[in-house]
């Protein structure tokens, strides 16, 4: 029987009473689901606390480093990418005649000796002048004790190199200084010059003694390029080619070449 009162009055039905008074606590809980879930979809945004987040990119960092190992092992152990970085950076390949060959110095080795890429330029320049009759043969190179020059010079004269056909540069200390003093030693004096140097140094090394002004045609070598050929000689090589691309960056950089 329907209570005609409670239907006039809904506040005197207790059943309608009780819904409207849950209504705040329903809207409540909805507004609290709403603020977990924009909760929820914030913390899906900016991902996980800060030390699990630091902890994540440390190792993609790391694994990225590994990779990139990983991808640089199979390129210098199963490409020919050291050779054709030698040859790219010797640059066009030929042996020209002159008249002054100009001998750029390398490493120093122990008690004053002379270091392997020293003792290669030293030998093929040796050839070199046997060959190709130079008239004259310019060592430069100092050193922090005996300068590299003069025992380039002295390997020449005991393979029979007379002493008058050397002149020799012992103050320079770097590829520039070796363009900007033999420049002075050489101004005014005619004659072809060909400067002779390692595969990979003659990229730097030709573009400096162009800068300075002074006229001069690359001999290249075979260094790198004859390392890559073999297991062992191939990752020195390797360095030796990302070490002189790192000093050919620095040498652009200075405007030195």
């Amino acid at each position: 029987m329907i209570n005609r009162e409670s239907f006039q009055n809904p506040a005197a039905n207790p059943r309608t009473a009780a819904a409207e008074r849950a209504l705040p606590e329903t809207a409540s809980s909805s507004v609290q689901l709403v603020q977990l879930e924009a909760t929820l979809q914030s913390e899906i945004r900016t991902g996980l606390p800060n030390w699990k987040r630091s902890f994540a990119f440390g190792a993609r960092l790391v694994s990225a480093v590994f990779a990139v190992i990983g991808l640089t092992v199979v390129l210098v152990s199963c490409t020919p990418l050291v050779r054709w970085w030698g040859y790219r950076l010797a640059g066009h390949w030929t042996d020209p005649r002159g008249d002054i060959l100009i001998m750029l110095a390398g490493s120093e080795g122990p008690a004053s000796m002379i270091g392997y890429d020293t003792y290669l330029r030293t030998e093929y320049a040796l050839r070199s002048y046997r060959q190709d009759e130079f008239r004259t043969v310019l060592v430069s190179g100092g050193g922090p004790g005996t300068p590299v020059a003069v025992t380039m010079r002295d390997f020449l004269i005991c393979n029979g190199v007379p002493s008058s056909a050397i002149l020799t540069e012992t103050a320079s200390m770097s590829t520039r200084e070796n363009a900007l003093l033999t420049e002075r030693m050489l101004r005014g004096i005619p004659g072809r010059k060909v400067l002779l140097t390692s595969d990979y140094h003659m990229y730097r090394a030709y573009r400096a003694f162009r800068k300075t002004g002074l006229d001069v045609t690359p001999r290249p070598f075979p260094d790198v390029i004859k390392r890559a050929g073999s297991w062992g000689g191939r990752w020195p090589a390797f360095l030796d080619l990302v070490i002189e691309t790192a000093k050919i960056i620095y040498y652009e950089y200075r405007s030195w070449i």
